[in-house]
C-alpha cells in the first residue's frame, strides 16, 4: 500500500453526505458542541436537496385549520400501511417546530400576504381524515430544497463544522464486535486517502435512482451509504418499493414539481381529456405519485398517449397565467424552456412517469440509529452508526412516499441525529485504535478496484444494468418480468468481477469513481429487485399486475435484505410496527387506499 498518501484524522462525529440530511445533522452536531466532519463528493450546495422544487410538509394551518394527526393519517394512507406508525408520528409532529427552526435559520420561505409562511397542496395531503384538501407543504417558490440547503451550509460554517469536499467515502472500518468506528475516504483532488475515526458516522449519501436508466435523479445518486452497509455484512430493509414521480419532463427526466398540480395544473390525454377524473374521482391530479403514475401508465398503454410514437401525456399549467407562473413557479418554467423547448404560458409539458425516490435502504429506528434486525429484534442497534435520508428506512413512506415528506423527513431526522448525539456522545472521549482487520479489509478493497485490470468498462455493466431495472421492475410489474430480470441482474452483478479500470491516477480520477460507484449501485439493484419478485402482492408503489390485490395478511411486513460478496441474497421480514409513540394519536388500522 506505500503508493497511497495516507492522513488520520479523528472527531467526535463524522457525517458522510452533505444534502439536507446531512447538513441538518453536521449542523445540529457542531451546535452541540461536538467535533464534526462532514465528507461529501459534490460541494454541499450541489447536493441533489438542491433540486427538491415544491416544499416541504408541516400542519402549521398558515393556509386553513390543520393538525399534525391529520398529516400522520395521510402519510400512513399514503405509505399503504407499510410505514411504521411511531416513526410517522415522530416525523408529523416534529414537522411544525422543525420548519419553524428552519425560518428562524434563515430559510427564505415564500409568504402569504399577512407574512406567515406560504403552504400549498400536494397529492394525498388532506384535512379531516381525507374530507378535504389540505394546504400543507411549505414553499419557498419552487426552489424550497436550494433554500434550505444553502441555509443549513451557512449555519454549519457559522457553528465551525469541517468539511471534507469532494472526497469520496468508499467503507466503513467495524471492529470484530460490530461497532462502527470510522470510515475510510479518497481526496478527489490530491488523491490522499483519509482514514476518520469517530464515535459516530452518520451516513446520507441519498438514494440509488441511477439504477435505472431514466430518474430524476442526479448522476451523483448512487447508494453509496446503502453499499457501504451491505458490504459491512448488515441488511437493507423494503428495496422493492421504488418511487416513479409522474411528471418528469418527456426524454430528459428532469423532474416538473408536485406543486404545479398542487397550484392547479392538470394532466390530459390525445384526446384532451382530463383523465385522472376516472381514476381518483376525488383527488384527481392530486392523489398519490403511485396512483397518477399507473394512471399516466394505463393511458399511454391503451393508446391515448400524446406525441409521435404516443408514449406520454401533457400537463398544463398555462391556464394560471403569467404572473401567478413568475411568483411561484419560476423554476418549472425555466426547465420546460430549456428541456422540453416549451413555453409554459402558452402550451403544455410532456411528461412521463420517471424512476424518483427509494423508500427503502438502511434500517434505523427514529433516531437515526441503524439497527441489525438481527433474529428479528428491531431494537439491536450498530454501536455507532446512524443513517438518515433517503439512504435510510426509518420507514414513514413504506410502500409509497407522499410529495413533501421528503424535505422533511432529511430535517426531522437529521435533527434528531444530532440530538440523540448530544445525549449520548461525550465530547472529545478518547477512541480505541481503529480495528486493524476493519482497516486492511476496506484497503484492499480500494486497492483491488483501482487495479482492476478485467476487459469490460465500467460504462458497459451500468448501461446492462440499468436497462435491466428499466425493463423489469418499472411501473407495472409481473412475475415473468421480474424472474428475467433476476435473472439478468444475476449476470450483469457477476460480470463486475471482469470490470476493468483504465486509469490508475488518484486526481479526479471519474472512470475509477464510477467504478466505486457502479459496486454500491449494483448492490442495490440485486436487493431490490430479488425483493421485488418475492413480494407477491401489490402495494404502494410495488404494483404486480399478476398479483392486483394488496395482501394484508400475507405481506404487511418489511422486507430484510442482505447480499453476500458473491451477489447472493438472502431475505428476511420483519412486522410493521403497528403502535404509536405516545397516547396523543391512536393507531391507524388498514383500509382500502382510495382518492
Amino acid at each position: 500500500m506505500s503508493e497511497y498518501k495516507i492522513e488520520n484524522h479523528t472527531y467526535d462525529v463524522v457525517v458522510v453526505g452533505a444534502g439536507g440530511a446531512g447538513l441538518r445533522a453536521t449542523f445540529g452536531m457542531a451546535v452541540k458542541g461536538l467535533s464534526t466532519a462532514c465528507i461529501t463528493k459534490v460541494f454541499p450546495t450541489r447536493s441533489h436537496t438542491v433540486a427538491a422544487q415544491g416544499g416541504m410538509s408541516a400542519a402549521l394551518g398558515n393556509m386553513g385549520e390543520d393538525k399534525w394527526q391529520w398529516h400522520m393519517y395521510d402519510t400512513v394512507k399514503g405509505s399503504d400501511w407499510l410505514g411504521d406508525q411511531d416513526a410517522i408520528e415522530y416525523m408529523c409532529r416534529e414537522a411544525i417546530p422543525a420548519v419553524i427552526e428552519l425560518e428562524h435559520q434563515g430559510v427564505p420561505f415564500s409568504r402569504t400576504d399577512d407574512g406567515r409562511i406560504y403552504q400549498r397542496p400536494f397529492g394525498g395531503m388532506t384535512t379531516d381524515y381525507g374530507k378535504g384538501i389540505a394546504q400543507r407543504t411549505c414553499a419557498a417558490a419552487d426552489r424550497t430544497g436550494h433554500a434550505i440547503l444553502h441555509t443549513l451550509y451557512q449555519q454549519s460554517l457559522r457553528h465551525s463544522a469541517e468539511f471534507y469536499i469532494e472526497h469520496f467515502a468508499t467503507d466503513l472500518i467495524l471492529d470484530e464486535q460490530g461497532i462502527c468506528r470510522g470510515v475510510l475516504a479518497w481526496d478527489l483532488a490530491t488523491g490522499t486517502l483519509r482514514i476518520f475515526r469517530a464515535q459516530t458516522v452518520v451516513l446520507a449519501t441519498g438514494g440509488y435512482g441511477r439504477a435505472y436508466f431514466t430518474a430524476t435523479s442526479a448522476h451523483t445518486c448512487t447508494g453509496d451509504g446503502n453499499g457501504m452497509v451491505t458490504r459491512a455484512g448488515l441488511p437493507l430493509q423494503d428495496m422493492e418499493f421504488t418511487q416513479f414521480h409522474p411528471t418528469g419532463i418527456y426524454g430528459a427526466g428532469c423532474l416538473i414539481t408536485e406543486g404545479v398540480r398542487g397550484e392547479g395544473g392538470f394532466l390530459t390525454n390525445a384526446k384532451g381529456e382530463r383523465f385522472m377524473e376516472r381514476y381518483a374521482p376525488n383527488a384527481k391530479d392530486l392523489a398519490s405519485r403511485d396512483v397518477v403514475s399507473r394512471s399516466m401508465t394505463i393511458e399511454v398503454n391503451e393508446g391515448r398517449g400524446v406525441g409521435e410514437h404516443k408514449d406520454h401525456i401533457h400537463l398544463h399549467l398555462e391556464h394560471l397565467g403569467p404572473e401567478v407562473i413568475h411568483e411561484r413557479l419560476p423554476g418549472i418554467a425555466e426547465s420546460a424552456r430549456i428541456f422540453a423547448g416549451v413555453d409554459v404560458t402558452k402550451e403544455p409539458i410532456p411528461v412521463s412517469p420517471t424512476v424518483h425516490y427509494n423508500m427503502g435502504g438502511i434500517p434505523t429506528n427514529y433516531h437515526g440509529e441503524v439497527v441489525t434486525l438481527k433474529d428479528g429484534n428491531p431494537d439491536s442497534v450498530v454501536p455507532g452508526l446512524m443513517a438518515i435520508g433517503e439512504c435510510a428506512c426509518v420507514s414513514v413512506h413504506g410502500a409509497n412516499r407522499l410529495g413533501s415528506n421528503s424535505l422533511l423527513d432529511i430535517v426531522v431526522f437529521g435533527r434528531a441525529a444530532a440530538n440523540r448525539c448530544a445525549e449520548t456522545l461525550k465530547t472529545g472521549s478518547i477512541q480505541p485504535d481503529l480495528p486493524k482487520a476493519g482497516l486492511e479489509k476496506a484497503m484492499d478493497r480500494f486497492n483491488r478496484i483501482h487495479h482492476a485490470g478485467g476487459s469490460l468498462p465500467t460504462a458497459s455493466i451500468r448501461d446492462k444494468m440499468q436497462r435491466t431495472m428499466q425493463k423489469h421492475a418499472a411501473v407495472f410489474r409481473t412475475g415473468e418480468s421480474l424472474q428475467a430480470g433476476v435473472d439478468q441482474m444475476n449476470e450483469v452483478y457477476a460480470s463486475y468481477r471482469d470490470v476493468g479500470v483504465t486509469d490508475r491516477s488518484l486526481v479526479w480520477n471519474s472512470d475509477l469513481m464510477e467504478t466505486f460507484e457502479l459496486a454500491n449501485l449494483l448492490e442495490c439493484a440485486q436487493t431490490s429487485i430479488q425483493s421485488a419478485l418475492n413480494r407477491k402482492e401489490s402495494r404502494g408503489a410495488h404494483a404486480r399486475e399478476d398479483y392486483p390485490e394488496r395482501d394484508d395478511q400475507n405481506w404487511m411486513k418489511h422486507t430484510v435484505s442482505w447480499l453476500d460478496e458473491d451477489g447472493k441474497v438472502s431475505l428476511d421480514y420483519r412486522p410493521v410496527h403497528n403502535y404509536t409513540l405516545t397516547d396523543a394519536v391512536e393507531y391507524i388500522p388498514p383500509k382500502k387506499r382510495v382518492y
